[in-house]
């Protein structure tokens, strides 16, 4: 692929909770929309975390075009991939949209389709990056990988993009945030993670500064061997 040629601060990222109980998602993106700074910004779709799923790239695409874009178009990853038009579709691309899914699957064939350099070259070029429930862990630190998904002592942290300089997880309310816990186990004394509920999202600067849109997140941080949650 060729490297794009930028020479400009990342823009924020905006990472979505989605999920089925969520009733704001045109909301949410409408806002997103209006950050390019564009009438009518084209979205380029980035399907890995559900294999490239028609029905579900359909279903966003109606979402997102009521929400304002001018168009989205699928980015094919895992399925037909071929680089140049792949390169092509980001490139011409205002919005860079990472939809939801299984996070380990998503990362998966980013790694294999070798993805995440150039993704990486586009957001420090200012190309805004936005994900919606697996999509928005995605774009963040880490998450988890389990060996053997029947055995918990088989996890192990996954690296992920690391452009929103933080750890989440997303619509897990009814879980009580089970896996955010587990996530910070993995880190020292201090660290902090978010918990985005199904209503809402959060707008991260290149700097750490966190914005909240429609719910505020939960806020978690490790204490020794404890997670303590607070707002």
């Amino acid at each position: 692929m060729t490297s794009p040629n930028y020479k400009s601060k990342p823009a924020d990222i905006f990472l979505i909770a989605g999920g089925p109980e969520s009733k704001n998602h045109i909301a949410i993106l409408t806002e997103v929309l209006k950050s390019s700074k564009k009438k009518a910004p084209n979205v380029a779709y980035i399907g890995t975390a559900n294999g490239d799923n028609k029905e579900f790239f359909l279903m966003l695409r109606q979402i997102i075009m009521a929400a304002g874009a001018g168009s989205m178009t699928l980015v094919p990853v895992v399925r037909r991939f071929d680089p140049d038009k792949a390169q092509d579709i980001l490139l011409s691309s205002d919005i860079v949209f990472i939809s939801g899914g299984d996070v380990d699957l998503g990362m998966k064939y980013l790694r294999k389709r070798n993805l995440i350099p150039f993704f990486r070259e586009l957001y420090e070029g200012r190309k805004l990056f936005c994900g919606i429930s697996a999509g928005a862990i995605m774009l963040c630190h880490n998450w988890m990988h389990w060996r053997d998904p029947d055995d918990d002592d088989t996890v192990e942290l996954l690296d992920c993009l690391g452009f929103a300089p933080l750890l989440c997880d997303v619509h897990d309310e009814e879980d009580d945030w089970m896996e955010m816990k587990r996530l910070l186990g993995f880190f020292p004394q201090g660290t902090v993670g978010y918990g985005i509920p199904a209503e809402g999202a959060l707008r991260v600067s290149p700097n750490g500064k966190i914005t909240a849109i429609g719910s505020a997140p939960i806020k978690f941080i490790k204490n020794c061997a404890n997670i303590i949650e607070y707002c």
